[in-house]
């Protein structure tokens, strides 16, 4: 079948339905969590990770026994950047005047709770979010550990986060808009506001040429800044693909701009499985391409989203 042969979805795909599934999203608790990038890009012994959340530089580090510290990006001395600086011994040290952290309070500079999930590392900023903290982040039910492929795709687009939910809160554009990924999609059964709030979604992945891979799958958004697809039947079923919104300029910025941080982790009960497990560093880079060329597509729809509604110019 053709593409314009498709079944047309506009009539499906209703503004206020949209609309609503992220209002209740937004509603949802974070606990003033962020994430801001992959576990393994924040390595021990390597140099320190930086990332400005919502307006506010963060640096992130590991002590020589894998310990995650995060805090102020910005040195409390003379503002040198903590980004640029050196891990030495487990120990963050200024690259301008030699100031060392340890991750503990000193000469001004407070760290941040900081929370590794074992595939993506999280921030808590209280000032940011401006929640309620909670102790740690929620986060989704995934593959047990050792039994999946993991991969974490990140790319910035010049949106808001309820942009990039909202996109994602749309499958009903899947096979329109990206038809080299898949084919016959369809909504099964749309969120109902309740305890069972997810789009249930039958669609079918284009591996290569015309072999495809149905399934079906649940979106879901936990929290504010977060969409959950879940394969729930058919190849790679409990496979998930987690995608998180991470606002990188302050609230009402006149430019802003979030950070899609989306974490596949793959699993499946086929025998030959272990050999993909295996395979895993040939793999990562694979996953991470075909994540990118969606979300090349994906920031699109989510750019146009903010630019019109900046503007004053969204229909939804």
């Amino acid at each position: 079948m053709g593409w314009a042969a498709q079944t047309p979805t506009w009539r499906q795909a209703r503004p206020a339905l949209i609309a609503d599934a992220l209002k209740r999203a937004q509603a949802r608790p974070s606990g003033n969590w962020f994430v801001v990038g992959a576990s393994r890009e924040v390595r021990a012994g390597g140099r320190p990770y930086g990332r400005t959340v919502g307006g506010v530089e963060v640096v992130l580090w590991r002590s020589d026994s894998g310990v995650p510290h995060a805090g102020s990006g910005v040195c409390p001395h003379l503002g040198a950047p903590l980004r640029d600086s050196r891990v030495v011994c487990g120990r963050l040290v200024c690259h301008w005047h030699g100031l060392t952290l340890d991750g503990s309070p000193f000469a001004g500079w407070q760290p941040f709770p900081v929370y590794d999930d074992g595939v993506l590392i999280w921030v808590r900023l209280d000032e940011v979010g401006g929640e309620e903290p909670t102790e740690r982040p929620s986060v989704p039910p995934r593959p047990a550990s050792g039994v999946g492929v993991d991969a974490v795709f990140t790319a910035v687009g010049r949106c808001e986060p309820e942009d990039v939910v909202a996109n994602r809160l749309d499958p009903w554009h899947g096979s329109w808009f990206h038809p080299y990924s898949f084919v016959d999609l369809s909504v099964v059964r749309e969120p109902s506001g309740d305890g069972d709030d997810a789009f249930v979604v039958d669609v079918s992945f284009r591996v290569a040429g015309r072999l495809v891979v149905p399934v079906r799958a649940e979106f879901t958004a936990p929290g504010p800044r977060t969409v959950l697809m879940r394969i729930t039947e058919g190849e790679g079923a409990t496979s998930v693909v987690e995608t998180h919104a991470t606002p990188l300029t302050a609230p009402d910025h006149a430019h802003p701009r979030t950070a899609v941080v989306e974490a596949v982790v793959a699993a499946s009960d086929r025998p030959g499985f272990a050999l993909a497990r295996a395979a895993a560093p040939v793999l990562r880079p694979l996953m991470r391409r075909t994540a990118g060329r969606l979300w090349r597509d994906d920031l699109a729809y989510a750019e146009r989203r903010w630019a019109l509604r900046g503007t004053g110019r969204f229909p939804g």
